[in-house]
């Protein structure tokens, strides 16, 4: 299988070429399509909710649970690619491009909550006021006191309880 995202294999699917295909062609669509039913079957059942998918397609991936076997597994996985012909594919592309856009959204908020926190712990106080100044709602004497105890597990080499502890004061504060 290539090692191009499925969004990328569905876009060359989805453009429409008046040339005759060659074998080889369909072999790379029908991979693509295989790629992004595995993708779908990835995700988590609330996010496939919000796929256009017939009922042999939802069918299809509610079975795949169910297959233990290696060899099965495969084989299903080339059904689901044939199922994803008879499928919208433009309807499916659309929401799936959603989707990967939400998780990037969702990645950079929880590196940006991270940055806050390394610079909390190692900034400390000085910190602290553009922190606040950015989210008032935070409980000031919990976020000094999870600082305080995040650099002193860090000099004292202790595993980061308290490092998560303020993480989660963080993310919670931010609305994440």
């Amino acid at each position: 299988m290539s090692q191009e995202s499925p969004r990328e294999l569905l876009a060359q699917i989805t453009q429409s070429d008046d040339e005759p295909v060659s074998k080889s062609q369909l072999k790379r669509e029908m991979h693509a399509l295989q790629a992004l039913g595995e993708a779908i079957i990835a995700m988590t059942p609330t996010e496939r909710a919000r796929f256009p998918l017939s009922d042999d397609m939802l069918a299809a991936v509610e079975e795949t649970s169910r297959i233990r076997s290696h060899e099965g597994r495969r084989r299903h996985m080339q059904y689901v690619g044939k199922v994803m012909r008879r499928e919208n594919l433009a309807a499916i592309q659309a929401v799936y491009e959603e989707v990967e856009q939400e998780k990037l959204r969702r990645d950079h908020a929880f590196h940006r909550l991270e940055k806050w926190r390394d610079r909390l712990i190692e900034e400390g106080d000085d910190a602290v006021e553009p922190f606040i100044a950015e989210f008032p709602a935070v409980d000031r004497q919990a976020l000094r006191q999870l600082i305080r105890n995040a650099r002193r597990e860090r000099e004292l080499g202790k595993p980061p309880t308290n490092a998560r502890r303020l993480f989660k004061l963080v993310r919670d504060t931010a609305g994440l």
